[in-house]
């Protein structure tokens, strides 16, 4: 299953790029404040850290984008919930982030807002400890990636948003509040 999810982002993103119906191409660079949140929990806590993403932007129309994707992040627990409290549950992950997803916009100049699904495969290390749950996994899982944001300035080549990937066969999902820069590729 690993093995096939690979090699089917690979070909598509491969033949994608070649596509006729690609208007054009350019790599978005997204950096930002990673968190993990686990599904059920007694305590309100979201365990922080560093997100990182590069993506290749395939323009179909000045609305519609395909997105494919490579990414890190890496949140840990600090040992404490949301209103500073002390807590034994968290949801923890160091994990690459792979897929792809779609990107519908309004093509506005200077503001245009956003919304983003997908699917992709998480590879690394995942925790999540709480009254409910006690996974601790290591490999490939899937994600199922969303976001929502802004693209800002007059070409539309700055990123500010919220990015998500629920994760649930270990019940968390991970994110980020990033932002983004685009760079134009040459054809």
């Amino acid at each position: 299953m690993r093995n096939t999810l690979i090699v089917l982002i690979l070909v598509l993103t491969s033949n994608l790029a070649e596509a006729q119906f690609i208007k054009e191409k350019s790599i978005n660079a997204q950096i930002g404040y990673g968190i993990s949140v686990p599904y059920n929990s007694i305590d309100d806590i979201a365990d922080d850290g560093f997100f990182a993403q590069g993506e290749l932007v395939l323009k179909i129309k000045s609305w519609v984008e395909i997105r494919p994707y490579a990414g890190f992040i890496s949140t840990s627990s600090n040992g404490k919930d949301l209103n500073n409290n002390p807590t034994n549950e968290k949801a923890e992950t160091k994990a690459f982030l792979l897929g792809g997803k779609v990107r519908v916009r309004a093509p506005i100049p200077w503001v245009a807002p956003y919304f983003e699904l997908g699917m992709g495969a998480s590879i690394g290390k995942f925790e999540t400890f709480t009254a409910f749950d006690n996974i601790e996994k290591s490999g490939i899982d899937y994600h199922i990636p969303f976001a929502i944001g802004l693209e800002l300035g007059k070409e539309n080549n700055v990123d500010l948003g919220f990015t998500y990937y629920f994760q649930p066969n270990v019940k968390q999902f991970v994110g980020a509040f990033a932002l983004g820069i685009t760079f134009p590729l040459n054809n």
